[in-house]
């Protein structure tokens, strides 16, 4: 029975098929992300790639897969002798865990060789496997941050590197890295994606007819498998014909001058960063050529390079999505076809003669007169900022001042206006942590006790950590002379094995309760209070925190952003977010503790922070101060860690946020204080003062 869905069966996703074959006829390119909503077969297409590539040949015994044409193998089993003979065998797959330890991934010290016969040996790890195939990671934007390191490594260098537990090896790693990931769950760190050669995005089709027919395909596979894949035999012999053929073709493709002039235009044009994607596209253009069985890059291949290679590399704020604008693509690349003469090919001395061998192309060749100038550079759609306005109205308390007409508002009961203002650029914020050491998922907050980090001590058993070799040593060494051993191997028993204790960061649940009323609405401090939370939202993106976002105004609390790893989704609520009305200060900290009270049932590791955007007003309900009051005093009480911005502006200020910060137990921060540029004094001064008091806030 078959494994895996027949390639050549998946419809619908013809970018990510296109993506997944073209790095496998030049694995040169570096490799594919697939990004996309959950349900798109992401998994299904990578998974059966494996079966339409053609075989590989290895050096007999080898276990790192060494090509038996190299001279000189990257391998610890080398040297190999003369009479190795080679095996022929399929090209595999390696999943990677999201939660696979460091050992798993790089190999390490023969645990049972060395504890049982004093030998020091190598055992591989899922990098040795990977070599000359293909490296999965399903959901790789949750992969930890240590792991995404030594990908990082091996990506780039071509091998891997093991030095630890009294080993020392270097091994080739040469694979084709392949992620898909679910956006909503979490971006995927800038310095790995980056080394992903092609990025594509899948969402479900909208056509009633090709929905039908994936629903129909997956049912007839599920009900009989071998019959469904038998169907597929011919379409994927063909397949795999087709890329064995285009592997042999790939290296005879000649990349023109004018279509590598055409690249660079197009690289710079949309401002990417640095020079890889002008190698990338070139390559990936070169591959699409010989996919389609042609010598020569054309401006079809450059037109779909372009379009998987860019996307991701394109310079952008971290919460814009990526993409390219393809009208712009076009009027770039133009009408004509690029020069098809090879690079290292002299010039013919008349610059508007065609090529000896293969004549003038289509369009003619490229001259420096037949290229139009680039078109301005736009944006892939409208800015989201509010240009500032210097005759911004005043503020009022409850929201009854008069506001621009170029500002959209409406109305509300209960409220004056509601307006809603843009976000200014972001800055580098102040690390907000919680106090204490936790022990959540690993991360780059707060202090924690993680399976990666130093090791800080040992515990019976086996933990995250790994094993603690020295300490399962030392706890057996008293008990030898008792155990019978005179010489020889230690003996050991099971109450004998000791796990790392490491103390590294984890992550958090960093839960925004904003204020959204009237006294917040005037444009520039609205302003100034979303530049903030976007600030603080960055820095989330970057420790790998899960983000929730709590709003409330007029007379009720609202949940806008449930807790989510997309730090993306949160940003794009903010920018939305309306402000107006009264302020129900009690309501907006009770949605707050029943938000948090769920997260700790459903992932009580994880511990929150949660971070109060208010200038400190209540003016909602009945007696809204003492009931704002009644609630922070309980909410204290709960002990959870609270830092509040404090929103409130002008030469006269009540410091109303600065006492609730007081009856909350938390941390008091004025809203112009969270860059931590502007704060380096201030906190020097804080930490000098006797009393002082930082919890929360480093």
């Amino acid at each position: 029975m078959p494994q895996h869905y027949p390639f050549t069966a998946v419809v619908g996703s013809d970018d990510m098929t296109l993506a997944l074959l073209l790095t496998t006829v030049s694995p040169e390119i570096g490799g594919v992300l697939v990004r996309g909503e959950k349900g798109t077969a992401k998994s299904t297409a990578v998974r059966a790639l494996a079966a339409v590539l053609p075989p590989i040949d290895v050096v007999a015994g080898d276990r790192f897969s060494s090509d038996p044409t190299d001279p000189s193998p990257l391998s610890p089993d080398a040297p190999f002798t003369s009479d190795a003979g080679v095996e022929t065998r399929p090209v595999r797959l390696v999943e990677l865990p999201v939660g696979a330890t460091e050992d798993r991934l790089l190999g390490s010290l023969h645990l049972e060789k060395a504890l049982s016969a004093g030998v020091a040996e190598y055992e591989p790890g899922l990098l040795a496997r990977a070599h000359r195939g293909i490296l999965y990671v399903d959901e790789v934007n949750l992969l930890h941050d240590h792991l995404v390191d030594l990908l990082l490594d091996a990506a780039a260098m071509g091998r891997a590197t093991v030095e630890r537990d009294g080993v020392s090896v270097v091994h080739a790693a040469r694979f084709v890295l392949v992620g898909t990931m679910n956006p909503e769950e979490g971006e995927l760190r800038p310095q790995l994606l980056d080394r992903f050669g092609l990025t594509v995005e899948v969402a479900a089709p909208r056509e009633p007819a090709l929905r039908t027919e994936v629903v129909r395909r997956r049912l007839a596979f599920d009900a009989d498998p071998a019959a469904f894949a038998e169907r597929y035999d011919a379409s994927e012999a063909a397949l795999r014909d087709r890329i064995a053929a285009a592997q042999g073709l790939v290296t005879e493709v000649a990349l023109g001058d004018g279509a590598l002039a055409k690249i660079a235009e197009v690289c710079a044009a949309f401002d990417v960063d640095g020079l890889r994607a002008d190698i990338v596209t070139a390559r990936t253009a070169i591959a699409h050529a010989a996919w389609h069985g042609r010598r020569h890059v054309l401006r079809e291949d450059i037109r779909a390079a372009a379009l998987l290679a860019l996307p991701h590399r394109r310079r952008r704020n971290p919460f814009d999505a990526p993409g390219i604008d393809e009208e712009l693509l076009d009027r770039i690349l133009g009408d004509d076809e690029p020069d098809p003469e090879p690079p290292s090919q002299p010039e013919p001395e008349q610059p508007d003669q065609p090529g000896p061998e293969d004549g003038p192309s289509e369009g003619g060749p490229d001259s420096p007169g037949d290229t139009p100038p680039p078109p301005p550079r736009k944006t892939d759609g409208p800015s989201n900022e509010t240009p500032q306005d210097p005759g911004a109205a005043p503020e009022d308390p409850e929201g009854t001042e008069t506001r621009e007409t170029s500002e959209p508002t409406t109305t509300t009961p209960g409220s004056a206006e509601v307006t809603t203002v843009g976000a200014g650029a972001p800055y580098r914020p102040r690390l907000l942590r919680v106090a204490g050491t936790g022990e959540g998922e690993a991360g780059r907050r707060s202090r924690a006790i993680t399976s990666s980090g130093r090791r800080i001590g040992n515990t019976p058993g086996t933990g995250a950590g790994g094993i603690d070799l020295p300490g399962t040593v030392r706890a057996a060494a008293p008990h030898q002379h008792g155990r019978g051993r005179r010489s020889g191997a230690l003996v050991l028993r099971p109450s004998d094995l000791r796990g790392a204790v490491r103390e590294g960061r984890e992550s958090n649940l960093v839960l925004f309760c904003v204020d959204a009323s009237g006294s917040m609405a005037a444009r520039k401090r609205m302003q100034q209070v979303k530049t903030a939370i976007l600030s603080l939202l960055m820095d989330a993106y970057q420790r790998r925190d899960k983000v929730g976002l709590v709003t409330f105004r007029g007379l009720e609390a609202e949940l806008v952003l449930p807790p989510t790893g997309s730090v993306e989704a949160a940003a794009r609520r903010l920018e939305d977010l309306p402000a107006g009305g009264r302020t129900p200060l009690a309501e907006g900290l009770l949605a707050a503790a029943d938000v948090l009270r769920r997260e700790r049932i459903r992932d009580p590791r994880r511990r929150p922070l949660l971070v109060l955007v208010t200038d400190g007003r209540a003016t909602a309900g009945a007696d809204p101060v003492a009931r704002s009051r009644q609630v922070a005093a309980w909410l204290a009480e709960q002990g959870i860690e609270t830092v509040v911005v404090d929103c409130e502006a002008g030469p006269f200020r009540l410091g109303l946020a600065a006492r609730l910060a007081v009856e909350l137990r938390a941390t008091h921060l004025p809203v112009d204080e969270v860059s931590a540029e502007a704060l380096a004094g201030v906190a020097r001064a804080a930490t000098a003062t006797p009393g002082s008091r930082e919890r929360g806030v480093a």
